[in-house]
């Protein structure tokens, strides 16, 4: 589904990307990691189109989307959702995911207009599918942090994605906050069929629920594999996990 090859990315002269290879096939859990600075977020911005890459290409359902528009590559079936929640505070949960289907269809979002009673089914499924049915009323700023960042995957789902990108997805949560949430993972995934690519420092978290991983350091990808293979990688403990 997802091919990246040789991608490169530099900000004033600082290689923050450099010759970076990911594969993510339909319907697996991927996961990216390294440590703080290894380039896993801007690596994240050029798949789905916050950045354009230097070089290299970023293959998507066999068409290359390097460089093109975040909207575009929204448009093709691929949704990412940020380590730091981005909302609409003043909007209801039921709202901030409406706007993102309106958006999706192609209408604009007016609260006065018609517009707004469109996509009210989809947007209950949304919602009943990531557990917030029960405060699609409330205000978008008034939810706890974890529910704020699962509001943000149904945000994410309102595009219809094929894959999903996750930049941190379990930041910042509780313990509990963070199993509920691989749950919903799982479920999106083997229950509605999304493919998942995220990238998380809780390492453990990342060996029991990703199907393969990826792992970089300084900008470059080191390798990828099962988490059995990255774990026995030599490279890797020596590079990343301290050794053995």
């Amino acid at each position: 589904m997802l091919s990246v090859k040789d991608v490169q990315k530099s900000f004033d002269r600082f290689l923050a990307v450099k010759n970076a290879n990911l594969e993510v096939e339909r319907g697996e859990i991927v996961a990216v990691i390294g440590p703080n600075g290894a380039g896993k977020s801007t690596l994240f911005g050029l798949i789905a189109g916050r950045l354009a890459p230097d070089k290299g290409r970023i293959i998507f359902k066999g068409k290359d989307i390097g460089g093109l528009a975040s909207y575009l590559i929204c448009r093709r079936g691929l949704s990412m959702s940020f380590q730091i929640v981005n909302v609409f505070n003043r909007l209801t949960v039921f709202e901030n995911v409406q706007v993102s289907v309106l958006s999706r269809l192609r209408r604009a979002f007016d609260l006065i207009t018609p517009s707004k009673r469109v996509a009210v089914e989809e947007t209950r499924e949304i919602l009943k599918s990531v557990g917030l049915s029960n405060v699609e009323n409330r205000a978008s700023g008034s939810l706890s942090h974890g529910e704020r960042k699962v509001l943000e995957i149904a945000i994410a789902l309102g595009a219809n994605p094929e894959l999903l990108i996750l930049d941190e997805p379990t930041a910042g949560m509780a313990p509990d906050e963070t199993a509920s949430t691989i749950k919903l993972l799982e479920y999106l995934n083997s229950d509605l069929g999304l493919t998942i690519l995220f990238c998380e420092h809780d390492i453990e978290l990342v060996f029991s629920f990703a199907n393969r991983v990826m792992v970089m350091r300084q900008g470059v990808s080191i390798v990828q594999g099962t988490p059995q293979e990255v774990k026995d990688n030599e490279q890797v403990r020596e590079a990343y996990l301290g050794g053995s």
